[in-house]
């Protein structure tokens, strides 16, 4: 089936010969080099996929979308549209090169908050925003919350996953230029405060919490460990299991809201 083109969106083969004028380096070097680690835990990106995948409908925007680890997942699930954005013309660059052969990706640039972005991104009718680990990086989370509902069609579902547990925030936190780590109550005060209607809202990664503290504020590195983080990727088939034992902690919180 032929490619939609939606108004303002350049065609596939117009972005694969746009000439490419973008930086050629990131604006955060350290979040750039946490990005590159990532894509070598394919396991734990599935992992985080999986969690989320049973709240994404089938348009859907990702803020922050880097250079695509997770955006790559989404596609698993088939969706009519993924529309990948970043602020950072770098990313975006990556973003158009990785999905240049695919029909339903389009990139586009957004910063946050913006209360102008609800009317720009009309057109593509979204059912679903998604941030990961994204909003924790943005001082004014309340309207970057604002921000993701006014994207949603009504009755559209705004998905965050954020690092929790303020008590570990160490070294790496403040290198990639974290504004906070969140709780529960926290979370959902945003949201509820953003307009949206939670319908869940999960711990994930529980045994994340004690690498994350270890490396962090005993060791004082400002990366993860790439021996730590294969290692880990390694138990991910273990580490799923959690589920099963539902302790009030985790690495990071995960947050469904839905708009009226």
């Amino acid at each position: 089936m032929p490619e939609e083109i939606l108004p303002g969106k350049a065609s596939p083969v117009e972005r694969r010969s746009r000439p490419r004028t973008e930086p050629i380096a990131p604006g955060d070097h350290a979040g750039a080099e946490t990005l590159e680690l990532l894509a070598e835990a394919p396991q734990y990106n599935r992992w985080q996929f999986d969690v989320v995948a049973p709240f994404l409908g089938k348009r859907i925007l990702e803020v922050g979308a880097g250079i695509g680890n997770m955006s790559e997942q989404f596609l698993e699930g088939r969706p009519e549209l993924l529309v990948a954005t970043d602020t950072d013309a770098y990313y975006r660059s990556r973003l158009e090169e990785r999905f240049a052969g695919s029909s339903v990706v389009t990139v586009e640039s957004l910063s946050m908050p913006d209360p102008s972005a609800g009317p720009r991104f009309a057109k593509y009718r979204l059912d679903t925003v998604i941030a990961t680990n994204v909003v924790e990086h943005i001082e004014d989370d309340l309207g970057t919350v604002r921000t993701m509902r006014s994207l949603l069609a009504p009755g559209g579902r705004a998905v965050i996953l954020v690092p929790a547990l303020q008590s570990i925030y160490g070294e790496m936190d403040r290198e990639l230029g974290h504004y906070r780590r969140y709780g529960r109550a926290r979370l959902r005060l945003l949201m509820e405060r953003a307009g949206l209607r939670i319908e869940r809202i999960d711990w994930f990664n529980r045994a994340g919490v004690f690498g994350w503290w270890f490396n962090g504020r005993v060791r004082r590195v400002d990366r993860i460990p790439l021996d730590q983080l294969r290692t880990f990727d390694r138990l991910v088939p273990m580490l799923r299991l959690e589920r099963f034992l539902p302790l009030p902690f985790g690495q990071s919180l995960i947050a469904v809201g839905r708009a009226p």
